[in-house]
């Protein structure tokens, strides 16, 4: 019992010692979308810089510069926005937000993908799962399907005759 109070109560104690910490911010840089094409805007948010929310951020390495990250309408929460320079290239960027107030600094990785292989592609046809599909039945599926159960239902009934009259199996 004794021991059984005492993890409950280490426990609580390291819930609770957790608790401000969360309640502080996030500890990180949220980066939307977090793929890009070279051109596009990104919006960045934080919680990590408390109550005054004002930041300064950097997005030097995707070769846009500097921005203003500002309190926004959420409680504690910073943003700010960029555009990424149409002559950035691929790849994975590491953006840094400082806050105003203290030596806090968090990041976020931004990724900038070629326009052809960010867009997204629309699915075309049908689903493959056997007889018909989304966009209507295959003959050519229909029938084979078809006669597939017609051998099966023969044979069974074949072997159930069989094994009624005895013959065995």
């Amino acid at each position: 019992m004794r021991r059984t109070a005492r993890l409950l109560a280490g426990t609580a104690l390291a819930v609770a010692a957790a608790a401000p910490a969360h309640a502080a911010g996030s500890g990180r840089l949220d980066v939307y979308p977090s793929t890009v094409a070279p051109g596009g805007q990104v919006s960045v948010n934080t919680a990590a810089c408390g109550d005054s929310g004002a930041a300064a951020g950097d997005a030097g390495a995707v070769g846009a510069g500097t921005f203003t990250l500002a309190p926004s309408a959420h409680e504690g929460e910073a943003i700010g926005q960029f555009r990424v320079p149409p002559s950035a290239q691929p790849g994975t960027y590491e953006i840094v937000a400082r806050c105003a107030e203290g030596d806090r600094q968090v990041t976020g990785d931004l990724v900038v993908a070629l326009s052809a292989a960010y867009e997204q592609v629309q699915p075309r046809g049908s689903v493959k799962t056997g007889v018909g599909g989304g966009l209507g039945p295959d003959p050519v599926q229909t029938a084979a399907g078809v006669a597939a159960l017609a051998v099966a239902a023969a044979g069974g009934t074949w072997l159930l005759h069989r094994r009624a009259r005895g013959d065995g199996i």
